[in-house]
């Protein structure tokens, strides 16, 4: 497989070259040339194996010859050893011998280390990584900027991999108390010369995203460091999100074969939302897609505008969501040939204030027992609200970012409750907390990298 710049297609690279860069060299973002299209006889074939295996035989398709495929499966039965789970809200798990099956599902994408959904790409990314360099002796140092669950992530996958240095950049004040933790907990877990380093920049999170393009788009510090990004700039992270899509829609389309499929994904960079188109580009049986935003909304404002305007994000409940530049724009444009008509034909978009977040965190509670993260609960809003429109008789599937422990503050005074944290997170509670505090400035954070070299 290759990649080609946005900005200039005439620009290439393999998957190893756009992985360890990042962007191409004009400043684009990396997509794939083609896509593989699968046909009934393989796509059943597909369903019938395992998660990790499933990501094994897709990743195939979108790596290069620096990987076997002995590589791929060993990469990915490492990588993906938790659960994937769709359940409904009273606890039933998706199963094709159900009698009277249910029409609506949660996709439970929290099950794994740091119990958000970002595991998924950032296992796969750290092991790819690792893999490139164990092979050339190379060196990187990650950038990554975190609206709260990506820096988690991110941490937790490359931690003490040799020949990587890891900087997260995080919004201070932006993220809940536990995300913090989580983020500032990892000089803890790597001793004291822990190769992941957090940085409480003074901003929002479009602060932290501005400094990462500039320190890229700066040829002499981006060649000194050997600087790479793990945010969904890098084609890296959003291919491996398109793996959960395929393989689940294929358990769904087993267990219900009549009824078509929408899923209603919260979004913010929109790597979540281009995982999944790309998976229905390949052939996964997804009929549409249901867009969740918070009140930064410049997408939802595309679907129902036509016109984009990226503009200053504000804080919200849910915080991993407050951005108002979103990255992968372009990449599910050029997924459509920038065709608004064709966009609109599979995406719908709803957008919700923190007080309606709230009345239907509170309330999906007190009535269902599930208790959801603010940003499952934006999800199933627009879910609720997209079905409420439509006569079709859809499968639904909301998809739930982050365990709602992970904003356990901001949870607890919503319903008026304790939520117990699971161990992986009282660990990061426990721990002492490790954080440099510096303003958006590229030049400080040249020093603090030349420091921590």
């Amino acid at each position: 497989m290759n990649y080609h710049s946005l900005k200039n297609p005439e620009l290439k690279a393999s998957f190893s070259e756009a992985l360890l860069s990042s962007l191409a060299p004009d400043g684009g973002l990396y997509m794939p040339d083609s896509l593989p299209r699968f046909g009934d006889n393989e796509l059943a074939r597909l369903g019938a194996m395992s998660f990790w295996a499933c990501a094994a035989h897709l990743s195939r398709f979108f790596v290069d010859d620096k990987f076997s495929d002995e590589d791929l499966q060993g990469l990915c039965a490492d990588a993906y050893d938790f659960p994937l789970s769709l359940t409904t809200m009273d606890g039933e798990l998706l199963d094709a011998a159900t009698p009277e099956p249910a029409d609506a599902y949660i996709l439970e994408l929290f099950h794994g280390p740091t119990l958000a959904f970002k595991d998924f790409a950032a296992r796969f990314m750290g092991r790819t990584v690792s893999h490139l360099l164990s092979r050339s002796g190379d060196s990187r140092t990650i950038l990554v900027a975190t609206s709260g669950d990506t820096g988690g992530a991110i941490g937790h996958a490359f931690l003490n991999l040799p020949g990587v240095r890891v900087f997260i950049l995080y919004p201070n004040g932006g993220v809940s108390s536990v995300q913090e933790h989580q983020l500032t907990s990892f000089g803890e877990m790597g001793g004291n010369k822990s190769n992941v380093k957090a940085i409480a920049v003074d901003g929002t999170f479009d602060d932290c995203q501005a400094l990462v393009k500039q320190a890229f788009a700066d040829s002499k510090m981006s060649a000194e460091h050997n600087l790479m990004s793990a945010n969904s700039i890098n084609v890296g992270r959003v291919i491996p999100q398109s793996f959960y899509y395929f393989w689940t829609s294929l358990q769904i389309k087993a267990a219900f074969p009549n009824r078509p499929i929408v899923y209603s994904i919260p979004s913010g960079n929109l790597g979540n939302l281009t995982g999944g188109l790309i998976a229905r580009k390949m052939g996964a049986p997804i009929d549409k897609f249901v867009v969740g935003n918070n009140t930064n909304d410049p997408f939802v404002d595309y679907l129902n505008t036509g016109e984009y305007t990226p503009r200053p994000s504000v804080p919200t409940l849910s915080n991993a969501m407050d951005i108002g530049r979103p990255n992968n724009f372009p990449r599910i444009l050029s997924l459509f040939d920038g065709d608004y008509e064709r966009i609109t034909q599979v995406c719908s978009g709803y957008s919700y204030s923190d007080a309606q977040t709230e009345r239907h965190l509170r309330r999906t509670y007190a009535h269902e027992k599930y208790l959801m993260c603010p940003h499952t609960a934006v999800g199933h809003m627009a879910m609720q609200d997209f079905a409420a429109k439509t006569d079709k008789d859809y499968t639904k599937i909301t998809v739930s970012t982050a365990h709602p422990a992970k904003f356990k503050d901001e949870v607890e005074q919503i319903i008026r409750e304790d939520i117990p944290l699971p161990r992986s997170l009282q660990n990061c509670i426990d721990a002492p907390s490790h954080k440099h505090v510096m303003e958006p400035s590229l030049s400080d954070l040249d020093d603090y990298i030349r420091k921590n070299t």
